[in-house]
């Protein structure tokens, strides 16, 4: 079974979220851009990131901040939220089994797969963090989403775009492949996920079946 990442993976969300975060993030007196979260903070649950960086830099959010947060993403994904580029090609192009394992609330997510249009080629197999007791970098979602379809973890290649979701993927006792190919990514970043241990490195959609086929073998 092929287990995917959807922010930066399967939906060009990073940029739109992290652009959001760091703009509440500086209102509230903590100066941050979009790339410092990008670069440090990508593959984690949106609420363990803020309660990182509010422990790091002595930060206290107001409260309610973070739910604002996740309601003005829902309001741009409405209007801007896109695919990454060749994504419904490459899941075509996929055979066998396929499930999403996101860091992402399941309401949002499933809501960002369905707006562009990608929800059929998994539903009903799209799974939260939200839905067990740690997110990444612990490997219980990916866990959980082999187990809820019945799959050994050894059987499973994750597709993941964050250092985060390598370290998971590898604790769950399954193969990943990094993917850089969304608007999110930057220099060093699939050095990053190589480090990482990812056992490969998808720069664009087009070439993710043939990889896909390499690490199966």
């Amino acid at each position: 079974m092929i287990i995917f990442d959807c922010d930066g993976v399967l939906v060009d969300s990073e940029i739109l979220s992290n652009t959001i975060d760091a703009e509440l993030m500086t209102a509230a007196g903590c100066p941050m851009t979009a790339q410092e979260l990008i670069r440090g903070y990508i593959g984690r649950p949106k609420a363990d990131i803020w309660q990182a960086i509010g422990e790091e830099r002595g930060a206290v959010w107001p409260e309610g901040l973070i739910d604002r947060a996740g309601n003005l993403l829902l309001e741009r994904m409405e209007r801007e939220l896109h695919p990454v580029e060749g994504v419904a090609d490459a899941l075509a192009a996929i055979p066998g089994r396929k499930s999403v394992a996101s860091s992402s609330g399941l309401p949002k997510l499933r809501k960002a797969l369905a707006i562009t249009g990608l929800l059929p080629f998994f539903d009903p197999a799209v799974f939260s963090a939200s839905q067990v007791a740690r997110g990444k970098p612990a490997p219980d979602v990916f866990l959980f989403a082999a187990a809820q379809c019945g799959v050994a973890p050894a059987d499973c290649v994750v597709v993941e775009d964050s250092v985060a979701g390598v370290t998971a993927a590898l604790s769950a006792g399954m193969r990943v492949l990094g993917f850089t190919g969304g608007r999110h990514s930057y220099a060093g970043h699939g050095e990053q996920l190589s480090t990482a241990g990812a056992h490969g490195i998808v720069t664009g959609m087009r070439s993710l079946p043939s990889q896909l086929r390499e690490v199966v073998q």
